[in-house]
């Protein structure tokens, strides 16, 4: 077997797994929902067939044992319970583990396959045996069906005048031709005599049907099986569902009409000549009735829709899967790009060549596209993580006695594919955080009048060039006494210390800081939010954490849209260069050294009425040379509030190409990257949080 398809199977298999966790998550909310069922049940299918026709034997089989479950399900023979639907989802784990493959040296979490049939055939009251039309499928097994176009068909069914003596209703036919697919029926009563001549016995109605189905002609005839030899029934496919008939055009009215045998090509010939609506035309003249042209334009009408929504479902799924490392490369090539274009646009602005500038301006306004358009790939809808703790929130809140309700807004929030890989853990450690220490019990909710079920609300939107993700919950919120007693205990603040709500909070980001007073499988070890605040450091991102006892707690991480190329301004200190992100900066101010000597020493100015600390970074970095008489400080908004920089120099706005530091220089605070300008010089990319942080 192939291994690009194998792997292709690997990654499909994976997304499907993903979809099936959460459409189990809402089954249980939602039980008799026979669409969520059903694409439970079709999952497991897709996996079983895909897996056994790429080799994966045993995931065929013990996926096979799951679907026979489900099948039951379908036809009602079993309700949706929560422990089904426990089972499914260590059914949906094992698989997933059977895929990846046990972590080296371990025999993977969770019970086994053998364990997980045991129970579900326990829920089949004493585990019947697959039937045969239900075995497994093999490997080449021409049975396997992984996806199918919907076809469009045109149905007449003109029953026998004698079909109530038999005791069929045609209308219950209908019904459960419309559990094929989407259906639309128009009774058709020009056969009905006049009052004086109806047999209250007889049926005098036909009808014509359009019905889209996935589910093949013999599934449309099997409606009928039982009235087909005293009936007149036509099935004519209209539309395949085929590329070959996605085009926007559609069948005119006479030709529906002539097809049908409604009336003859003559009898259309007679009246096209006439400047008149064709329905209208055709009527008046007798050639056919109201309901048959109605009905053809019902059927004119749904193609067209079926059509549109088969180019639109095909266009949302023209995609083409790229390995991560190819798109990383690609994000290198351009950063690399930029840089020669600021160089090629600086050397024509030192040469005065015209010529040379025009070309140069060209070239940077290709290469500014081609660099939006490479970090849009790298975009990503933020709910693809956002869907992993539907789950997590769920077990939790079982293992704790607990009811929580988790809700998500802005999942379509898009952010950098780098950043939401590295948002994972911290998201978990406040979630948990949540569920433990924030959600009250049950009855302790009630007891504070407060509905027994808590929520957590997941939240993502855009602020200027940052994504903020925002994780709320209405629990007990945070005890800033505690907070205070425990950093006391730990030497991290002084007795005398006054320090606002917003100080004390960030305190919880310290390493091994916890007010836990017992260590849980949860939390308790002081480790979990330190994980948050170094992971967002690195993101060049910002933690806010906002509380009200009794209320809730809600925790703000600020992150960048993308890590590969910002847009920074770019200042001098001394001979050295270096970027601030321009995201964080908010103005810039002059500082006089005359000035800056009657404030003796202390670092502060007055921005209209605020006074804002300021850092030297000539100090900070230990560099040597005169101040000039006029110095730059840059007002920017950093993890502590704002904050100001100073500097000898503003050069301006600059597009920075993020390169990583080697290895040796990897840990200075304060730092994040470097860049290169035009010239070939290097310039430092300063992380404003750490610095004032550290200041």
């Amino acid at each position: 077997m192939n291994d690009n398809h194998k792997q292709l199977f690997l990654e499909e298999a994976q997304e499907l797994l993903s979809e099936l966790e959460n459409q189990l998550l809402e089954l249980e909310q939602a039980p008799d929902d026979k669409e969520l069922i059903g694409s439970v049940f079709r999952a497991m299918h897709t996996i079983k067939g895909s897996g056994a026709m790429f080799g994966f034997d045993d995931i065929a089989a013990f996926t096979h044992e799951v679907e026979n479950v489900y099948d039951k399900v379908r036809d009602g023979q079993i309700p949706v319970t929560k422990e089904l639907i426990n089972l499914t989802l260590r059914a949906r784990d094992r698989i997933k583990l059977m895929l990846d493959g046990p972590p080296e040296g371990e025999a993977g979490e969770g019970l086994t396959e053998s364990e997980i049939i045991a129970g579900l055939k326990g829920l089949t009251q004493g585990g019947d045996a697959p039937t045969p039309d239900k075995k497994p499928i093999g490997k080449g097994d021409p049975g396997i069906v992984i996806s199918r176009d919907k076809v469009t068909y045109r149905i007449r069914f003109i029953p026998s005048p004698d079909i109530f003596l038999t005791g069929t209703n045609p209308l219950l036919l209908l019904n459960e031709l419309s559990l094929l697919g989407e259906c639309i029926a128009r009774a058709q009563l020009d056969k009905i005599p006049s009052l004086a001549d109806i047999d209250p016995e007889k049926c005098y109605t036909y009808w014509d049907i359009i019905l889209t189905t996935d589910r093949g002609i013999d599934a449309v005839k099997d409606v009928f099986i039982f009235v087909e030899d005293g009936c007149v029934l036509t099935i004519d496919t209209i539309d395949t569902g085929s590329p070959e008939d996605r085009s926007p055009g559609y069948k005119k009215l006479g030709e529906i009409l002539v097809e049908r045998g409604d009336i003859g090509k003559e009898d259309l010939g007679k009246v096209l000549t006439e400047k008149k609506y064709l329905g209208e035309m055709l009527v008046e003249k007798g050639v056919t009735t109201p309901d048959k042209v109605e009905s053809a334009l019902i059927e004119q009408e749904h193609v067209k829709k079926v059509r549109e929504k088969s180019r639109a479902n095909e266009e949302s799924t023209a995609s083409i899967r790229v390995p991560a490392e190819k798109l990383d490369s690609l994000v290198n090539l351009v950063g690399e790009l930029v840089t020669v274009q600021a160089r090629l646009t600086q050397t024509a602005s030192v040469l005065h060549d015209n010529e040379l500038a025009a070309i140069a301006e060209e070239v940077e306004r290709l290469t500014g596209e081609l660099r939006d358009n490479t970090l849009n790939i790298r975009m990503l809808p933020i709910g693809t993580t956002f869907g992993r703790f539907k789950r997590l929130v769920r077990d939790l809140s079982n293992d704790l006695d607990k009811r929580i309700e988790l809700i998500t807004e802005g999942a379509e929030t898009e952010l950098d594919k780098t950043v939401i890989d590295r948002l994972n853990d911290p998201l978990v450690h406040i979630i948990r955080n949540s569920i433990d220490h924030g959600i009250e019990l049950p009855s302790v909710r009630e007891a504070q009048g407060k509905p027994g079920t808590g929520t957590i609300r997941l939240s993502a939107s855009y602020s200027g060039a940052s994504v903020l993700v925002t994780v709320t919950d209405d629990g007990a919120g945070l005890d800033a006494e505690a907070i205070r007693q425990k950093a006391l205990e730990k030497g991290l603040v002084s007795p005398t210390a006054e320090l606002t709500k917003k100080e004390l909070f960030s305190l919880i980001f310290a390493p091994g800081f916890s007010t836990a007073k017992t260590v849980t499988n949860v939390s308790g070890r002081g480790v979990g939010m330190d994980v948050v605040r170094k992971t967002i450091d690195m993101l060049r991102g910002a933690v806010e954490v906002e509380s009200e006892r009794g209320s809730g707690t809600s925790v703000t991480l600020k992150l960048p849209l993308t890590l590969a190329i910002i847009d920074g301004l770019l200042v001098k200190v001394g001979g050295n260069f270096f970027v601030l992100p321009l995201s964080t900066v908010e103005e810039c101010i002059e500082l006089i050294h005359e000035t800056d000597e009657l404030r003796n020493g202390n670092c502060l100015v007055n921005v209209r009425g605020q006074l804002v600390p300021y850092i030297r970074l000539r100090e900070t970095f230990g560099m040597e040379g005169g101040l000039p008489r006029i110095e730059q400080i840059i007002i920017t908004e950093a993890g502590r509030g704002r904050i100001g920089f100073v500097v000898d120099d503003v050069i301006g706005e600059h597009q920075t190409v993020i390169k990583s530091l080697g290895k040796v220089y990897r840990d200075i605070d304060g730092i994040s990257g470097a860049t290169i300008l035009g010239d070939g010089t290097v310039a430092l990319i300063l992380d404003t949080n750490r610095l004032s942080t550290a200041a």
